[in-house]
C-alpha cells in the first residue's frame, strides 16, 4: 500500500509540501494534516480541487492533539512536519511523539520543495516571526523599482478563509483585498505594499501562484511568513535577525536554516536594541554564516497625532504572530506610546472574552498588551468587543494597518507605524547591487 503519511502544519507549508512532493507521488497516501499556531483551521477539508484526482474525497485538517490517534489508527509510517517558527527544542519533542509511535520523522528540504522561478527572485526570509521581513520586503520593493524593475510580491499563504476560493490571489488595489473578505492578519501583510503600487499574490497552491506572477514581474520578491523557508528558489536570499533576541537565530526552526543559507543577513531594531546585544548577535551571524553580507537597519516608529499621552490610561495592540508564538511581550506600539509619555497602561486581560481570552490562556508570556488577533469574523467581533470593554483614554495602535478601519474601537485611536532604514554600511541597496546590476532595466 505503499507510506501513509500524516503532514503537521499551520495552514501553509504543509499545504506547500503536499502539493510540490506528495499530490502526485503514487507511492504515498497523506491520510492527514494536523493543524497548530492557528485558530479555527483544524475540522476542515483541503478540498479535492487542491488536493488532486488521488484524493476525491480531499484530505481532512485535524487538531495537532490528534496525532498520535491518526497514526495508529491509520498505520501511519511516516510524519511529517512543516511548520515553523519551533524550538529546536520543541521539534525534538515533536519527534519524540511521532517515534514513540513507532512511525518515522521528517523535515522536508529546500531542495525537494522549493520552486524554480523564470524570473529573478529575491527572497525575504528570518530568524524569528516579528523580526521585520515586511518592512524589509517593502524597502527591497523601493530599491528594485528606483533600478527600473518591476517586482510582483508574493506573500507565504495565510489560507484562513475557503481554500478553494483561494487557490490564487491577486490584489493590485484595497478593493481587490476588501473583495477577498480577509482576516486582520492578512490586510497586514497585503494592504501597504498595495499602496505603494506593488501587486501583491497569495494563495494555496504556489506553482500556479508563481506562473501568474512571472507573467507581470521583472523580479519575483517573496515575503515570508513567520520565520519559514521560501517556497521559490531564490537568486538572493535575504535573512532579517532580531538583537532584541539575540540568540533566537541559533535555537529555532527552520530559522537556523535561513540565517546559514543567507546572501544577506540584516540585523534591524538597532535603534532600540543595547549594542551589546547587537554585538553579539553580529558574532553569532559571523559563526554560522561567515560568508553572508551583514546589514544593519533601524526600525523607526512613528506616533500619528491625537490626545496625548503623558497622563492617559493607554491600551496597546499589537501585531499578533509577534506577541503570541513570536515570543515578544511588546512591539511597536508600547515603544511608540512610551517614547510619547505614556506611563500608565491598561492591562487587557481582564477585559478579553471569548478566543481572545483563549489566547491569553495559551500564549501566557504575553505582557500587557492585547494582541491583534483576528483569524475570523468571530474573533474580530471578540477583538472588539474586549477593546471597548477596556477602561482606557487611548488605544494606540502598532499594527501594520489602521485597524479602526476594520472594526470598532470605541476609544480616541493613535496609530504607531513603522519602516525600515539603513543604519551603516554597507546599505541594502549597496548589499543588492551585484545582483541589481545584472537585473537593471534603464528607465
Amino acid at each position: 500500500m505503499g507510506r501513509r503519511i500524516v503532514i503537521m502544519g499551520a495552514a501553509g507549508r504543509d499545504f506547500h509540501v503536499f502539493n510540490t512532493v506528495f499530490r502526485d507521488d503514487p507511492d504515498t497516501e497523506v491520510v492527514a494534516f494536523t493543524a497548530a499556531q492557528i485558530p479555527g483551521i483544524e475540522g476542515r477539508t483541503y478540498p479535492a480541487s487542491l488536493a488532486g484526482e488521488r484524493y476525491p474525497t480531499g484530505v481532512p485538517i485535524r487538531p495537532e492533539a490528534e496525532l498520535e490517534h491518526l497514526v495508529r489508527e491509520h498505520d501511519v509510517t511516516e510524519v511529517i512536519l512543516a511548520y515553523s517558527d519551533l524550538s529546536h527544542e520543541d521539534v525534538m519533542h515533536v519527534a519524540s511523539r511521532v517515534m514513540a509511535t513507532g512511525a518515522d520523522f521528517r523535515l522536508v528540504g529546500p531542495n525537494a520543495s522549493m520552486l524554480r522561478s523564470s524570473k529573478p527572485v529575491v527572497a525575504v526570509c528570518a530568524v524569528r516571526t516579528g523580526c521585520g521581513k515586511s518592512q524589509t520586503s517593502r524597502h527591497v520593493a523601493a530599491t528594485l523599482l528606483d533600478a527600473g524593475l518591476t517586482p510582483v510580491l508574493i506573500r507565504h499563504p495565510m489560507p484562513y478563509g475557503d481554500l478553494e476560493r483561494m487557490q490564487v490571489q491577486r490584489f493590485a488595489s484595497l478593493a481587490d483585498i476588501d473583495a477577498s473578505d480577509p482576516t486582520i492578519e492578512e490586510r497586514e501583510e497585503y494592504e501597504t505594499p498595495v499602496e505603494m503600487g506593488i501587486v501583491v499574490y497569495a494563495g494555496v497552491d504556489y506553482a500556479r501562484i508563481l506562473a501568474a506572477a512571472e507573467e507581470e514581474a521583472d523580479v519575483i520578491l517573496w515575503d515570508g511568513g513567520n520565520n519559514d523557508v521560501s517556497f521559490i528558489r531564490p537568486d538572493v536570499l535575504i535573512t532579517v535577525t532580531d538583537p532584541l533576541r539575540a540568540g533566537h537565530e541559533r535555537r529555532y526552526h527552520p530559522g537556523e536554516t535561513n540565517l546559514r543559507m543567507a546572501d544577506i543577513a540584516v540585523i534591524n531594531k538597532v535603534d532600540v536594541a543595547d549594542p551589546s546585544d547587537v554585538s553579539d548577535l553580529a558574532a553569532s551571524i559571523a559563526g554560522l554564516n561567515p560568508a553572508a553580507t551583514v546589514v544593519r537597519t533601524a526600525s523607526p516608529v512613528t506616533l500619528d497625532e491625537g490626545p496625548s499621552l503623558a497622563d492617559a490610561r493607554v491600551l496597546v495592540i499589537e501585531d499578533g504572530p509577534t506577541i503570541t508564538h513570536g515570543g515578544m511581550p511588546y512591539g511597536a506600539g508600547t515603544v511608540a506610546a512610551r517614547d510619547a509619555g505614556a506611563t500608565t497602561f491598561v492591562d487587557p486581560r481582564p477585559y478579553a472574552v471569548g478566543s481572545i481570552a483563549d489566547t491569553y490562556a495559551a500564549y501566557p508570556d504575553i505582557g500587557p498588551v492585547l494582541p491583534a488577533m483576528g483569524y475570523g469574523e468571530q474573533q474580530v467581533r471578540e477583538l472588539a468587543q474586549t477593546i471597548q470593554a477596556a477602561d482606557c483614554d487611548v488605544v494606540v495602535v502598532g499594527t501594520p494597518i489602521d485597524l479602526s478601519r476594520v472594526l470598532p474601537v470605541g476609544h480616541p485611536v493613535r496609530r504607531a507605524t513603522y519602516h525600515l532604514q539603513d543604519a551603516g554600511e554597507p546599505t541594502v541597496r549597496e548589499a543588492l547591487a551585484p545582483w541589481l546590476d545584472r537585473w537593471h532595466r534603464p528607465r
